[in-house]
């Protein structure tokens, strides 16, 4: 996206939204940024009715725009539906034919790709939903490539996301695309959530990060995630923490379910992601960095935990010249 034009993000609201998708859509495109140094999105609602009854009849939504503002849009998000079987109006299909037609980017959150796909602009195509609904769907809408088992799809111009967190991630890799991959981790750190639960051609999830319900392993950790470049090993980290290696497995395993090397390695690749994002070229560099040691190394784990090669990586998510 140009840094001197702003793109026109148009979420539909339809009776019954849930109120956490539209609340994502209004934090990631309508708030400005004004820790960023370039132009935000230009953010509107719409709708059929000029007053919207929100899910479970929590607050109406008014004064918002009529359905014209979809033949606008440069992106149009579609929220969830509250009753997928219930399709939506014909008037909501017929702005969304008009959207797809002009070339519009067309994205859905949880239950929307019901209405993206009873719009007929799914057909043929890439997609994904709550698995909840996954069954019905699938029943329904035989002439979708429905994939259940996703965070979300990005097949070009019709992105869709699975359920209502997944709506982050979804929104995180459409700003990561508009504005690259420094921008979307700056957005990703303000709302306190995990940047790379990421998709694209061929999904692969990044792990969250784990709850310690016991802080005494807290300092540990973060001892090691500033430390990841040095030469670490298990050793390392159970003399830091007094404990034996044996017991510090034992402690792994039961408060963050994996264990100390797996942990160790997983933080580096998390490092390694990152580095590459920020604009390192140098492999042997990134290896170094991350304590991943080797080239070689870094392709092997980059490439088993993200399904991706360092310089296949660099292609998706490093900021472009």
């Amino acid at each position: 996206m140009s840094r001197e034009s702003s793109h026109r993000v148009v979420v539909l609201v339809d009776e019954g939204s849930n109120p956490f998708e539209l609340g994502v859509a209004t934090e990631l495109f309508g708030l400005r940024r004004s820790e960023l140094d370039r132009p935000w999105y230009e953010f509107t609602l719409c709708s059929a009715e000029p007053s919207v009854s929100m899910h479970g009849n929590m607050f109406t939504l008014s004064r918002v725009a009529t359905l014209d503002a979809v033949d606008s849009a440069d992106t149009l998000i579609v929220p969830n539906r509250p009753d997928p079987g219930a399709g939506p109006t014909q008037a909501v299909v017929a702005a969304v034919r008009r959207a797809a037609e002009r070339g519009t980017r067309l994205v859905s959150f949880c239950t929307g790709a019901f209405t993206l796909a009873a719009a007929g602009v799914l057909d043929g195509r890439r997609a994904t939903t709550h698995w909840l609904w996954a069954e019905r769907f699938a029943a329904r809408f035989p002439a979708v490539l429905l994939e259940p088992d996703v965070l979300y799809v990005d097949d070009g111009d019709v992105l869709t996301a699975a359920g209502s967190a997944a709506a982050l991630d979804l929104g995180l890799h459409l700003i990561r695309r508009d504005h690259g991959a420094e921008i979307a981790n700056a957005v990703s750190r303000r709302l306190v959530f995990a940047a790379h639960r990421d998709g694209g051609q061929r999904q692969f999830v990044a792990r969250p990060v784990a709850t310690v319900p016991d802080a005494s392993l807290a300092p540990l950790l973060a001892w090691a995630q500033e430390n990841l470049a040095e030469p670490l090993t298990v050793a390392d980290l159970a003399d830091r923490a007094a404990l034996s290696p044996a017991t510090l497995h034992r402690r792994f395993q039961a408060e963050l379910g994996t264990t100390p090397l797996a942990w160790l390695t997983e933080e580096r690749v998390t490092l390694a992601c990152r580095l590459i994002e920020r604009g390192e070229l140098r492999l042997d560099r990134v290896a170094e960095a991350s304590g991943l040691g080797t080239t070689s190394n870094l392709r092997a784990q980059m490439r088993r935990r993200t399904g991706l090669t360092p310089s296949a990586y660099r292609r998706r998510f490093a900021p472009t010249a």
